[in-house]
């Protein structure tokens, strides 16, 4: 009897992985539930239990490939025989390098590096190129061992999901040739121990030149993951890559200076974060009004109360969950803010997920907090600090970061005094907070040092009129300015 491993859910927005690294090899035995292997997504790492016991069989997704949800990874015979995956057959003039499976969504790819030249020797499975999509990095593995005769597409270029990247020739006898070059630090550093890294992490560490041994691994049994060489990279200067021709010509630099620049191209991720970034300014009308809000009374508030609410709670008391129950208060009464956009329907929200922005050492990401309307203080404030860890550890799922009707971003732990949030699209609001600084302000005919706050509110024009928009912002800052409000719904 057969078991087929397929790749699980990934999340509603994402449509697919790298598989990072295979802990089994066709012939194992598994058991029920074990690790058989690691997919990689833009955003986390996911492990692909076993479905049942027995014996692995045809290994489909090799380490470095792309697949898509519900794809087929690998088989688990029940039985005592094994089955294993062919090389594919090298033709008369040599094996062509085609593109592996990118995925059902995704129909082209930039050819990012070429770890082989024209002439060089290859062993069957050694990477020969890198492409870059939309989500991820794929590797290209060689089908079989050789001389690399042909590179058609060379670095830069963007190939379709078929096309032919080059040609393996003199596969006969080359292989002896291949097994005599020495291995490179980051190979002879994965032989030297039981486990294994990530192709991805592999071939990060060589290219930055960083020793293994100095990365701490977060995946499995202290495997090293591709984010975590980017945490560990020290800030040296990265080669000059050839980049594609910009939309806008690039304005005259003299001689001394060009000689002092540093060209890198932007990922394929980096281009389609500043795509979907300048996609929601083409799209939506993105209007952005400000307040200011007195902090005196929440920081009173939270003075007074913070040992006893940590020592009941177990958690400490923050600003976050005020201004997120000051905003579900005035959802309530501006609900466009809380709606979507969909063709020619305005979808309102009976409900608030609360995404709040957290920052993490690989990008901003906007864990969301399902029905924050519901919850308590301590419920909101255990909710963020939980959701900030796992967003610092990588350990958040595609789920946990979708489903948002609202999000609050929070620049002022950086020291950002006003600032014009950009809308996180389907959503019609999202909400800046600042930096707490002390003014003198008018209070009954007196000048008097107050904590403010500038608070900016950006939303999408085309469902949110101003009225609304200035009417949810006065009443975060009453709520604000008098907490007590919020206790008896005002």
């Amino acid at each position: 009897m057969t078991t087929e491993v397929r790749v699980p859910t990934l999340g509603e927005s994402v449509t697919e992985a790298t598989v990072a690294t295979w802990f089994k090899k066709p012939g194992d035995t598994v058991a029920v539930d074990e690790m058989l292997c690691e997919l990689e997504t833009d955003k986390v790492t996911v492990e692909v239990p076993s479905p049942s016991a027995g014996n692995m069989g045809n290994i489909v997704a090799a380490e470095g490939e792309t697949v898509g949800v519900n794809a087929l990874l690998a088989t688990i015979l029940s039985g005592s025989g094994t089955t294993t995956a062919r090389a594919p057959a090298a033709k008369a003039g040599g094996t062509d390098i085609m593109v592996p499976t990118l995925g059902e969504s995704v129909t082209e790819a930039t050819v990012s590096t070429w770890f082989k030249a024209v002439g060089d020797s290859v062993a069957q499975d050694e990477m020969l190129c890198e492409l870059e999509t939309d989500k991820v990095s794929v590797e290209v593995p060689a089908p079989t061992s050789g001389v690399l005769s042909e590179i058609l597409a060379a670095e830069g270029a963007t190939v379709g999901a078929a096309a032919k990247l080059g040609v393996i020739s003199g596969a006969v006898g080359a292989a002896t040739a291949a097994a005599t070059q020495a291995p490179t630090p980051a190979q002879a550093h994965s032989k030297s121990t039981d486990v294994e890294n990530a192709p991805s992490a592999k071939k990060a560490m060589a290219a930055a030149g960083i020793d293994p041994a100095t990365v701490k691994g977060t995946g499995r049994d202290g495997r090293i993951m591709k984010e975590d060489v980017a945490n560990a990279a020290t800030p040296t200067a990265a080669p000059a890559v050839p980049a594609p021709a910009a939309a806008i010509p690039r304005a005259p630099v003299a001689a001394d200076d060009a000689a002092r620049e540093e060209r890198v191209r932007m990922t394929r991720l980096r281009q389609t974060i500043a795509k979907r970034l300048k996609d929601a300014q083409n799209t939506a009308a993105i209007l952005t009004t400000y307040n200011e809000v007195d902090m005196t009374e929440v920081m009173a508030l939270r003075s007074q109360y913070k040992e006893q609410f940590e020592k009941k709670h177990g958690v400490k008391l923050g600003f976050m969950s005020f201004f997120t129950k000051a905003c579900c208060h005035a959802l309530k009464e501006v609900p466009e803010l809380n709606a979507e956009i969909d063709g020619t329907d305005v979808v309102y929200k009976n409900f608030v997920h609360m995404g709040v922005a957290a920052g993490t050492p690989t990008g901003l990401v906007v864990p969301v907090i399902r029905d924050a309307d519901s919850m308590s203080f301590a419920d909101i404030e255990k909710a963020i600090g939980e959701k900030g860890r796992r967003a610092r550890d990588g350990k958040l799922s595609m789920a946990e970061m979708q489903g948002g009707t609202f999000t609050i971003s929070n620049g002022g732990v950086y020291g950002s005094l006003m600032s014009s949030p950009i809308l996180n699209p389907p959503q019609s609001g999202i909400l800046g907070m600042h930096k707490i600084q002390d003014r003198p302000m008018a209070i009954n005919g007196q000048v008097v040092i107050r904590p403010m706050m500038y608070l900016a509110l950006s939303y999408d024009h085309r469902v949110v009129d101003g009225k609304g928009a200035v009417t949810f912002l006065v009443r975060v800052k009453e709520a604000l300015e008098d907490p007590r409000r919020l206790l008896m719904d005002l």
